[in-house]
């Protein structure tokens, strides 16, 4: 499993190797050891576009929940 935490480290959740690749092939790296997204409903749309399984989509827009965006980082533990 893959752990996602909060800019302040605070745990977030877990989601699987499967869900981070989907990530990692859709989303923008700044550097080959980058390890972290910035999430905004507009992203979440982009994901779910993309063909991103309900399941991701849906528990990273419970992260974001009323926040205009959200910087998680991920973390195999």
């Amino acid at each position: 499993m893959i752990n996602l935490y909060d800019t302040h480290g605070r745990p977030l959740g877990s989601i699987s190797e499967t869900h981070l690749q989907f990530l990692i092939d859709s989303m923008e790296e700044e550097s080959l050891d980058d390890q972290d997204y910035y999430l905004e409903a507009a992203t979440l749309d982009y994901l779910e576009a993309r063909g991103a399984d309900m399941e991701l989509v849906h528990f990273l827009r419970g992260l974001l929940g009323d926040h205009t965006g959200l910087t998680v980082r991920w973390s195999r533990d």
